[in-house]
């Protein structure tokens, strides 16, 4: 069993930046791709980014490219989302999701989710 905590949220405003962190229990964190997705009030979950075990390939959606940055620490089993030049449209609860393989993938076939931690940005 793999456990996921986020944390990081908050309120912000459009412009401002905020970083969110996933803490993984288990040891087979550094094996795992990770990922970060989002579901705003009546909306899908969406993908937002996703990082191979070893950090060497990521993946963003193309509404936060150049924005986000999604990074990992494997000697902390954390992995993180760097979020700047917010947006009202990035308002949402961001969750972290960690699949048992290597590779990444932009769909929802992940193993394990976070509760979330909501990131709400004022215009």
């Amino acid at each position: 069993q793999v456990q996921l905590v986020e944390s990081g949220g908050g309120l912000v405003q459009a412009g401002g930046s905020l970083r969110l962190s996933c803490a993984a229990s288990g040891r087979t964190f550094s094996r795992n791709a990770m990922g970060w997705f989002r579901q705003a009030p009546g909306k899908e979950r969406e993908f937002v980014a996703a990082i191979s075990r070893s950090g060497s390939n990521t993946d963003y959606a193309d509404s936060v490219k150049g924005r986000f940055t999604i990074s990992r620490d494997n000697a902390k089993n954390t992995v993180y989302l760097q979020m700047n030049s917010l947006k009202p449209e990035d308002t949402a609860i961001y969750y972290c999701a960690t699949r048992n393989t290597a590779y990444i993938t932009s769909t929802r076939e992940y193993d394990y989710w976070g509760q979330g931690t909501q990131v709400t940005v004022s215009s």
